[in-house]
């Protein structure tokens, strides 16, 4: 499947200014999972409950690990600063690019944003808690697996606009 020109410079451009205008951090991967897990259970208790006012809560904590870094991430300071004390957990084995992470976080903050306002000033459940479920089948499925879906998407872009991505 090709991309239209214009299509893949655009992509190029977003990927390049990202990755030169911002340091990219590596960070613990057992953050993103447990930011998944949390992610992920407390959108199935949304639905679960009918509480429609948590998604717009989850996005903003998606929204500010997208777009401010991990070091504005909440769940992910949360991660840092009390489970791995709590647990008394070592360092990871091996740390991995922030930047696909991130990139999922985005969509999962349109994904959750989009659901917010379907459910909250459109009045349509099938959409809201539609998306809202997807979002919840991908968090929960890269928190038990590892297989971050936004990850390989993000993997699949760089390698179609020409940059390199490990996810």
């Amino acid at each position: 499947m090709e991309l239209e020109p214009a299509l893949v410079a655009a992509l190029r451009l977003f990927l390049v200014a990202r990755a030169s205008s911002f340091p990219v951090p590596r960070i613990d991967p057992r953050a993103p999972r447990f930011n998944q897990g949390v992610v992920g259970a407390l959108s199935l208790v949304a639905f679960v409950l009918k509480v429609p006012l948590l998604l717009p809560v989850l996005a903003l904590l998606l929204g500010a690990g997208a777009f401010l870094g991990p070091q504005a991430n909440p769940l992910a300071l949360l991660w840092k600063h009390a489970v791995v004390p709590a647990l008394k957990l070592g360092p990871p084995a091996r740390l991995k690019d922030a930047a696909p992470v991130r990139f999922a976080q985005g969509v999962g903050f349109a994904f959750l944003a989009a659901a917010s306002l379907a459910l909250l000033v459109f009045a349509s459940p099938l959409v809201g808690w539609g998306l809202a479920l997807l979002v919840a089948a991908l968090a929960l499925l890269a928190a038990v697996t590892d297989v971050c879906v936004g990850c390989e998407v993000y993997s699949l872009l760089a390698r179609w606009t020409g940059r390199s991505a490990q996810a």
